[in-house]
């Protein structure tokens, strides 16, 4: 899909969305009578009906996980309304998510509550070597919630839930194939003894990759394949030891090794990098009569290492950690009420390494402690949450607030509206790094306004919104004193879209973004921000088949590079595309499923960030065993 003039996009993305939106108003009228009651916890920390959260809330539930076979994380993110993702080429290679134009910095993503973004001078999060064979679930709320989670909520909460076990047992093996000798397997266990319930997942992927620089804009980079190897696990282990008292253990590991190319480099230059998640939590949740709490002490750590044996090479070493104590506590008042309330306190950690000449590095800690508390209940006759948080991250200290409220207009429609606070702490490594660091720097401040019309009937939800963001004392490297600085101002303001539902026995899943990201210092667009952002899929079955289709698609997006003969930097924009994946599996027994997967169908060749191109046309085969136990 190829640029076309300035205004002809405009008109373009006008029929764009008059056509979706007309195709989301005729979906509530092919309602069938069962319904979704789908529960997500991310929207206030206490268990809800999607419907009933406030916030703009979506799930991803391991049924979509297994149905989209999407490859990896990142790929199935870029699916949901409001998100984006960029990446340096393909799986393993460094990868964003942009929540409602808020860059990774500004996205919080969790794994069982517990944070991931990093420390150090990149402030982003390792989301390509998150394999989904170990997930369970994905909640996504968008806009400011500060007030519920603490730094970084700016943009929005990613949370992601691991597998674990069930009272009755089950296991899988899972063997997938596909090109450029790309090979995967996986299984997973769970069982119940006793009053002990344990879930443990194994998965091991390797492939020789592509070469995903372009040496049409970078011709001094090494055109060879980049290759990746990932090995992950996971357990769960959960105690019972009585109806209302239990304790348990979750671990997970994901270790991966990333070919990659370095535009500054020579042909014959190689860059490698190696990189260790983990994270381990200890948990405990009780009742005593309606007062039920969570305690919870947890570490997660991102270790990193990479070699480039180039002009410019060097061995570098990179780890992040936090430990989080926290204490979660929720009281109901009365039938239509309940509290919440909580603390946290934890210990962040930056270590580097490096034999270069060029850079010196650091080590350097930080505690934060938090204080929480929140309100829902009815209000007349909507419903209203209500949310205040206090945060002291080293020397800085914050308070956020957010405050919602829902109104039912029908049975079946609700309108929803709410103001809200965030911020976000310098990472680390923007305070302390030799030579670009600089301590005086100040949190990322937010506000936020959201409108939002809800339709639910059936198995049909709806939900538009809109949403106004405004950022202040934005961190950004300053090329006038080559040090991070508070000199941004931004501004996001858009309609997003969302539907899920069924027509007749096929599932859609649809979703549109109308966007206007902007630096408001320049009134330029936010970098690789598209205006534009649509996302349609469907699954349907057919006997013992079950047929799939998802078409993504984001409208241009401005974009800079620094050249590598002269270090200037060079503006540019990034053509639109569409990308259209295919899916298909045959059930041959109750317990064999075939799996096949046509990516990138029509092989369009596309960038997200310049000079590195995507993968093109691929088709994967796999295999799925889940005897019974």
């Amino acid at each position: 899909m190829k640029n076309c003039s300035s205004s002809s996009r405009g008109r373009a993305s006008l029929r764009l969305c008059a056509s979706v939106v007309a195709v989301f108003a005729v979906f509530p009228v092919l309602a069938q009578t069962a319904t979704l009651q789908e529960v997500v916890v991310t929207a206030s920390r206490n268990e809800q009906l999607l419907g009933s959260a406030l916030p703009h809330t979506s799930v991803i539930s391991r049924e979509d996980i297994e149905r989209s076979q999407a490859i990896d994380l990142v790929t199935l993110l870029q699916r949901e309304a409001g998100l984006q993702r960029t990446q340096n080429g393909g799986i393993g290679t460094v990868s964003s998510v942009f929540m409602r134009g808020a860059p990774a910095l500004q996205t919080l993503v969790l794994i069982d509550g517990v944070p991931q973004n990093k420390q150090d001078a990149s402030g982003s999060v390792s989301l390509e070597h998150l394999m989904l064979d170990n997930i369970e679930r994905v909640e996504i709320v968008r806009g400011n919630v500060s007030a519920i989670y603490g730094s970084g909520a700016i943009g929005g909460v990613i949370q992601i839930f691991t597998k674990t076990g069930s009272r009755e047992p089950s296991a899988n093996v899972s063997l997938n194939v596909g090109p450029r000798a790309s090979r995967k397997i996986s299984g997973s266990a769970s069982a119940s003894l006793g009053a002990t319930t344990v879930s443990a997942g194994l998965s091991r992927m390797t492939t020789d990759g592509f070469s995903a620089i372009d040496t049409t804009q970078f011709p001094g980079a090494n055109p060879d394949v980049d290759g990746y190897r990932n090995t992950s696990g996971n357990l769960s282990l959960v105690q019972k030891l009585s109806s209302a008292h239990s304790f348990g253990l979750r671990f997970m590991q994901s270790d991966a090794d990333t070919d990659y190319d370095n535009a500054y480099g020579a042909p014959a230059d190689i860059q490698t990098s190696s990189i260790r998640l983990r994270q381990t939590t200890l948990f405990t949740d009780n009742t005593w009569g309606k007062w039920r709490s969570r305690l919870s002490l947890s570490e997660q750590s991102d270790k990193s290492t990479g070699q480039d044996d180039g002009l410019y090479g060097s061995n570098d070493g990179f780890t992040t950690q936090v430990t989080v104590l926290r204490w979660v506590n929720t009281v109901p008042l009365g039938e239509d009420w309940r509290a919440s309330a909580g603390l946290e306190q934890q210990r962040q950690h930056v270590a580097t390494s490096s034999d270069s000449p060029y850079a010196a590095t650091y080590e350097e800690d930080r505690d934060s402690r938090a204080l929480f508390a929140g309100l829902e209940g009815q209000f007349g006759k909507g419903s209203v949450q209500l949310n205040v948080r206090h945060d002291k991250v080293g020397d800085l200290s914050e308070s956020t607030g957010f405050l919602g409220y829902g109104y039912p207009v029908t049975a079946h429609v609700k309108v929803t509206a709410s103001l809200s606070s965030a911020f976000n702490a310098p990472p680390l490594g923007y305070l302390y790094a030799p030579g670009y660091g600089n301590p005086l720097l100040k949190p990322e401040r937010a506000r936020s306004q959201e409108l939002g019309v809800q339709y639910e009937q059936g198995r049909q939800w709806v939900r538009a919104s809109y949403f106004d963001t405004r950022i202040e004392d934005q961190l950004n490297y300053d090329f006038v004193t080559y040090a991070f600085a508070n000199i941004g101002r931004t501004r996001n303001s858009g309609l997003e879209l969302s539907y899920r539902g069924s027509v007749g026995a096929t599932d859609v899943r649809a979703s549109l973004t109308v966007q206007d990201p902007v630096n408001e210092l320049n009134n330029q667009r936010l970098l690789r921000r598209a205006a534009t952002l649509l996302s349609m899929g469907v699954s349907h079955p057919v006997g013992a088949w079950r047929l799939g289709a998802d078409l993504q698609f984001s409208g241009d997006r401005p974009d800079a590079y620094s050249d590598p003969a002269t270090f200037s930097t060079v503006n540019t924009t990034l053509e639109a595309y569409a990308v259209l994946d295919l899916s298909a599996s045959y059930q041959v027994s109750p317990t064999v499923l075939l799996k096949a997967r046509l990516d990138n169908a029509t092989d369009e060749k596309y960038q997200t960030v310049y000079g590195y191109n995507q993968q093109p046309r691929s088709l994967y085969v796999g295999l799925t065993w889940a005897p019974k136990l």
